[in-house]
């Protein structure tokens, strides 16, 4: 039998590790007191979760005031990303007379990023630029009502200014990663964001903001946030997280003017009340105990190990690591990111869970290419010490690879 400390947070999503007494409580009074009723009938534990969160006073009214903002509730964060991108397109539409809204008729491009995960499913398929996830399944037609997905390199500021000049009155949306996840932990440069919201605001497109995996995991609730404060966007998707590691769900922002067709938002489990009960008491406690804080403070930390025990000690399986809060990744030297599964089994046999994401592979402007990215994403409880023990395993992992390899 081994002992592994699972420095993957379940796929990024038990933020409060394994076994949370926070969520029992939630998960067993909701049982308990607050049946299962639909979103078709009304919900205390429903109505005091979106109040907490959104109400005057609430956590995160400063981003999503309620007089701008509704929200939905999915199963999962691709089911959260489907209904944002069918919140874009039928943003150019009349949903009452069927027909182009005056005016946009000619928005048919979205703008999305080389390198980008946003689900599996098959609508958000043209949002991924690989050919390894979108050849031989269905594609957008480009008929009417169809639209055209334009991939530009992440975190590159002239790209983007580019794309906006070539594409221009014919911008429907850009869809983003705040910290690009699957693509390599790919962190933008400081206003660039902004200068995304900016860039969709002038030019009457809207922005989308993929927080499935940031949500709780880089200091703050939300990463598309810099200096000035949030970051604003036209939808945001959070997810992962936001179950604590027990329930799949999602939650859907979006400015108030966008809606879909009737009936068209229905889902079966949308902020059913164990689902509110579980956001709730989770986020009430990642605020009381200063999880965030915390993850700021220790991921400085971890930030340092990996460069300094992984990166520096192994050149010839590490590249860089990089990352913020909770979300760190260290990408693997081409020699090492073919042999995947077999590093893998090394770390796991050395007591560490972690996964890997594909790296954004080449990309266009010239910029380096992403090779596949170990991804350390250890769960927002996680102490100094945890931290220290983690990179520990990972450094014996690597030894032991590393042996393997010659």
């Amino acid at each position: 039998m081994i002992e592994v400390l699972d420095a993957s947070g379940g796929y990024a999503s038990a933020c409060l590790g394994a076994g949370s007494e926070v969520v029992v409580s939630a998960v067993t009074r909701a049982i308990e007191e607050a049946g299962y009723v639909t979103d078709e009938v009304a919900s205390a534990e429903r109505s005091g979760m979106l109040e907490r969160l959104f109400g005057d006073g609430g956590l995160w009214a400063d981003a999503f005031p309620a007089d701008e903002y509704h929200v939905s509730g999915r199963n999962s964060g691709s089911e959260g990303m489907e209904l944002a991108l069918r919140l874009v397109l039928e943003s150019r539409f009349d949903r009452r007379r069927l027909r182009p809204l005056p005016g946009r008729e000619n928005r048919d491009v979205i703008v999305a990023f080389e390198g980008a995960w946003h689900g599996w499913t098959g609508g958000l398929l043209p949002l991924l630029n690989r050919r390894h996830y979108r050849v031989g399944l269905p594609t957008v037609t480009s008929a009417p009502y169809g639209l055209r997905v334009e991939h530009i390199p992440f975190g590159d500021p002239e790209a983007a200014r580019s794309a906006f000049e070539r594409i221009g009155d014919r911008l429907l949306a850009v869809v983003m990663e705040p910290v690009q996840g699957d693509a390599g932990i790919l962190t933008p440069p400081r206003g660039y964001l902004r200068e995304l919201a900016e860039q969709c605001r002038q030019r009457g497109g809207l922005l989308v903001a993929d927080e499935v995996l940031t949500f709780a995991k880089t200091g703050t609730f939300f990463a598309a946030a810099d200096e000035q404060g949030p970051v604003p966007t036209d939808v945001t998707v959070i997810g992962k997280s936001l179950g604590m590691g027990v329930i799949s769900t999602s939650l859907v922002i979006a400015r108030r003017e966008l809606g879909i067709r009737s009936s068209g938002a229905v889902a079966t489990s949308d902020l059913r009340p164990i689902t509110c009960a579980v956001i709730r008491q989770g986020v009430d406690h990642i605020v009381a105990e200063g999880l965030l804080d915390r993850s700021r403070a220790v991921g400085v930390r971890l930030a340092e190990l990996l460069d300094r025990q992984l990166v520096q000690e192994f050149p010839e399986v590490y590249l860089q690591a990089r990352g913020v809060g909770s979300l760190h990744g260290v990408e693997l030297t081409e020699r090492a990111s073919g042999q995947v599964r077999r590093f893998r089994e090394c770390m796991v046999r050395s007591g560490v869970f972690v996964e890997f994401m594909a790296g954004a592979g080449r990309r266009s402007n010239d910029l380096p290419y992403v090779f596949p990215t170990m991804r350390v994403a250890p769960p927002l409880i996680a102490t100094e010490a945890d931290i220290e023990a983690i990179v520990t395993r990972l450094v014996d992992g690597s030894r032991t690879f590393l042996k393997e390899l010659s």
